[in-house]
């Protein structure tokens, strides 16, 4: 009786299988999955072109200014020696971090969304996962290591101890080794990098259920946002502290830099925050509800705050500096001069040595016949206000 319901065609399709004729005897198997309920094979569901359409021309603006910007800090760094300095090692390092985030994350997210689906493969998405995670933490803890570096140039916490090439590439081993323990746990499995809701990404799992994948979310999210986070306050807060110190009593004047540098460490954190706190408070939230409903365009946007930290920071942290400024200049019309005596890595002079653009403005500082010396004086205050190098600029790194 089954052979006579069977079709004279030797293939028959229906809507969710698939039946085939063989000998007179009807064999039915699954059929494949419909393009749209399968990010690797079709666009999403629900989910129309045009929403891909403006992702994709937002990544390809995003990528390019990124690739771009830091890839000429790479480049103007490695031209003029005067900028390869220890104090520059880790903004370096953050260009290069920020460079690969985009080569890697910006890339692809680029073409699969042109596409409109993560056509590239279920292997590329954990590459691209991790590659984006790895290297983006790289970035947050470079801001981190930066803002110690100042802390420790400007305040000394160790006394006559400064910061000497072997130290600042201490601190580039660090943010590379820690940033690679808390990344690549997922490719072992605790925790993994899977597809995103969207569907043209690829990120860890914060959707999952299990215990074992939380306890990772948790961690990741306290040694790669709270700790460099914390970093970035204490060290930010101790050299503010410290400077209305040794400005106290002041005239308005005098106290302008106070304000300049206050200004400039709001700018700093308020970058950071609105970078990575979106996708941070995300991450939390669907893992502490799973079975939250978000709209797949709603969940996509903190990712793309997170990638669009690769380009303020080469604006906030290099291109307002003076140094690089005026090296651009010369490298791009050949006009103006660089004075080596301003980027002299080996000048003596206390407090400013291995600074940079910092001992070239700190003798803009006005000198005061009227304080008299500290009693209280200790390794750990900072160095007198004459000596204390303070941004020209509003925004200009110390």
């Amino acid at each position: 009786q089954r052979a006579k319901e069977v079709r004279p065609t030797p293939w028959a399709w229906t809507m969710d299988t698939l039946s085939l004729s063989v000998n007179a005897v009807s064999h039915t198997v699954a059929a494949e999955l419909p393009a749209t309920s399968d990010p690797f094979n079709g666009p999403i569901k629900n989910i129309a072109p045009w929403n891909f359409t403006i992702l994709a021309v937002l990544m390809f603006v995003v990528t390019s200014l990124s690739l771009s910007e830091n890839f000429l800090v790479m480049f103007v760094t490695f031209k003029y020696k005067q900028l390869r300095q220890p104090l520059n090692y880790i903004i370096v390092n953050l260009a290069i971090a920020d460079f690969l985030v985009s080569l890697t994350g910006g890339v692809i997210s680029f073409l699969t969304n042109a596409r409109g689906y993560f056509f590239l493969g279920k292997g590329a998405c954990v590459l691209e996962g991790f590659a984006v995670t790895f290297f983006g933490i790289v970035a947050l803890w470079s801001l981190a290591v930066l803002s110690f570096e100042r802390f420790f140039v400007i305040c000394r916490p160790l006394g006559n101890i400064r910061l000497q090439p072997k130290h600042a590439i201490l601190g580039l081993l660090f943010v590379w080794t820690f940033s690679f323990i808390w990344t690549f746990p997922p490719v072992l499995g605790w925790n993994r990098y899977t597809i995103s809701k969207i569907g043209t990404t690829c990120e860890p799992d914060w959707y999952s259920t299990n215990m074992i994948d939380h306890s990772y979310i948790i961690t990741f999210f306290a040694t790669c946002f709270i700790l460099p986070l914390g970093v970035i306050f204490f060290c930010y807060g101790k050299l503010l502290r410290k400077l209305r110190k040794v400005s106290h009593g002041r005239l308005a004047t005098a106290k302008k830099p106070e304000r300049q540098v206050t200004r400039m460490v709001v700018v700093m954190i308020v970058a950071f925050m609105v970078g990575w706190t979106p996708y941070a408070v995300f991450s939390l939230l669907v893992t502490s509800h799973p079975s939250i409903k978000l709209d797949p365009r709603l969940a996509s946007i903190p990712a793309f705050f997170s990638k669009t930290a690769a380009v303020y920071n080469p604006i906030i942290y290099v291109f307002m500096n003076k140094q690089f400024r005026k090296c651009l200049i010369q490298l791009f019309s050949g006009r103006g001069t660089i004075p080596d005596g301003h980027l002299d890595p080996t000048s003596e002079r206390p407090g400013m040595s291995q600074t940079g653009e910092m001992s070239a403005i700190a003798t803009r500082i006005p000198m005061s016949s009227t304080v008299s010396p500290r009693s209280d004086d200790s390794p750990t205050d900072c160095v007198s206000f004459a000596q204390l190098p303070i941004p020209e600029n509003k925004v200009c790194p110390m």
